[in-house]
C-alpha cells in the first residue's frame, strides 16, 4: 500500500438495546452452560483418583456457586419479562450478569468459555431506520428541554452558561469584597440614579433630578464605596454631587446579588474579614487597622471575566431597534418595498463594560465632603 494512502475504517452502527425476549433467551442459555460446566466438574470428581480429589472438589464447588447465580439471574429475567412495567434495562442487566456468571463457571471448571459468545447477542447493532428514529427522539427531547429551560430562565443556552459562570465568580470573590448588605443597598440606590451627596450627607431622592430631601443613606458606607472607586460623582450646578456606580461597582453589585451569602452579617464581621486579608501586607498594627478600614477593589480579572447575561426579551428588543435603525439608515419607507422585520437570530446586547475608572481631569471628584 502506498505511504500516502488513507485506510478507510468501516462505519460501525451504534449499539442498541436488545429486545426483552432476547434478554430472556440469552440469560437462560447462559444458565444452561453454567450448569453444564458445574456438572462436568462434578463428573471429574467422581472419576478422580484419591490424590486429586481435594483440588477437584474445590473446582466443583466454585463452578457450582457460579451456576447457581447464573440460574438466579435467568429466573429473574423470566419473571421480569411478564411485567410490562419493568424497564428493559433491568432485564438487560440480568442477562449480562447471567453471562458473566456462566463464563466464570466455565473458567472454574476448566472448560472452553463458550458463554462469552453470548455477549455479542446483547450488543445488537441498530439498523439505519432505528438509528434515525432514535436520533429524532433525542433531538425532540433536547428541543423540549431547551424550551422548558427558556421558559424558566428567559434565556437561551449561551446566556444560561454565562449566568452559571457569573455565579461561580460570585462564589469565589464576593466574600473578598468585605461588604455587608448595607453596601449593596447603597450601590442599588446609586444604580437607580437617585443617590446624591449634599451638605455632608448621602440621600436617595424621591424623584430623579430633584436633589432635595429623600431617604437618608449610610454616610460611612457611601464614603467607603466612593473612596474605593465603586462609586463615581458628577457635580451639578448647585454643588450637589450625583453618585452612580462605576463599571467596577456595577460588576461588584451584580456579583453580590448572585451570591448574597458571601456578604458579612455586620460591619464588625466585615472589618475582621478585611483585617485578615491585609495582615500580611503590613507589619505595623496601626497600618493593618488603617488598611482594613478601606474597601479592597474588585479583582481586575473578575471584571474581565464577568459578562452580563441577556434575556430573550432584551434580544428581541435589540433586534427590533437594529432593524428600525437599518431601515431608517437606508432611506426609510419606499413604495412597493416592505419594511424589514426583526432578524431571526438577534444580536446580543453588549455586556457591562469592565474597564476600570482611572480618574483624571473630569467631573468626578475623589472627595465628597
Amino acid at each position: 500500500m502506498p505511504e500516502n494512502a488513507c485506510a478507510v475504517r468501516p462505519q460501525v452502527a451504534p449499539a442498541g438495546d436488545p429486545s426483552r425476549q432476547t434478554c430472556v433467551q440469552v440469560a437462560r442459555q447462559a444458565a444452561i452452560l453454567a450448569v453444564t460446566a458445574a456438572d462436568d466438574a462434578m463428573t471429574a470428581v467422581c472419576h478422580a483418583r484419591s490424590g486429586a480429589t481435594a483440588r477437584l472438589e474445590a473446582v466443583m464447588h466454585a463452578a457450582h456457586k457460579e451456576a447457581v447465580e447464573a440460574e438466579r439471574h435467568a429466573d429473574r429475567a423470566e419473571q421480569y419479562a411478564d411485567d410490562p412495567a419493568m424497564p428493559s434495562s433491568v432485564m438487560l442487566y440480568c442477562a449480562r450478569q447471567a453471562v458473566d456468571q456462566a463464563v466464570r463457571a466455565q473458567l472454574a471448571a476448566g472448560v472452553e468459555t463458550t458463554a462469552a459468545d453470548l455477549r455479542a447477542e446483547l450488543e445488537r447493532k441498530l439498523t439505519a431506520a432505528e438509528y434515525a428514529e432514535r436520533e429524532s427522539a433525542r433531538r425532540q427531547q433536547e428541543a423540549e428541554q431547551e424550551a422548558e429551560e427558556r421558559a424558566t430562565t428567559c434565556m437561551d443556552r449561551e446566556n444560561r452558561d454565562r449566568a452559571a459562570r457569573n455565579r461561580y465568580l460570585a462564589e469565589g470573590h464576593v466574600a473578598e469584597l468585605g461588604w455587608t448588605a448595607g453596601h449593596v443597598r447603597v450601590l442599588e440606590a446609586a444604580e437607580s440614579g437617585c443617590l446624591y451627596w449634599r451638605d455632608g450627607r448621602a440621600r436617595q431622592a424621591a424623584r430623579h433630578g430633584v436633589w432635595n430631601g429623600g431617604r437618608r443613606i449610610s454616610r460611612e458606607r457611601t464614603q467607603a464605596l466612593f473612596a474605593a472607586r465603586f462609586l463615581v460623582a458628577v457635580r451639578q450646578d448647585d454643588g450637589t454631587r450625583v453618585l452612580t456606580p462605576s463599571p467596577m461597582g456595577q460588576v461588584a453589585l451584580e456579583l453580590a446579588r448572585l451570591h448574597p451569602t458571601g456578604l458579612h452579617d455586620s460591619d464588625q464581621a466585615a472589618y475582621e474579614a478585611r483585617f485578615a486579608q491585609v495582615r500580611r501586607r503590613h507589619k505595623r498594627r496601626d497600618d493593618q487597622k488603617a488598611a482594613a478600614r478601606l474597601l479592597p477593589p474588585l479583582d481586575a480579572s473578575v471584571q474581565r471575566l464577568y459578562r452580563r447575561p441577556v434575556t430573550l426579551a432584551e434580544q428581541e428588543e435589540r433586534a427590533g431597534r437594529d432593524a428600525t435603525d437599518q431601515w431608517e439608515g437606508e432611506g426609510g419607507y419606499c413604495p412597493a418595498v416592505k419594511a424589514p422585520r426583526p432578524a431571526a437570530a438577534p444580536a446580543e446586547i453588549p455586556s457591562v463594560p469592565t474597564r476600570l475608572w482611572t480618574g483624571g481631569k473630569s467631573a468626578v471628584q475623589f472627595t465628597l465632603w
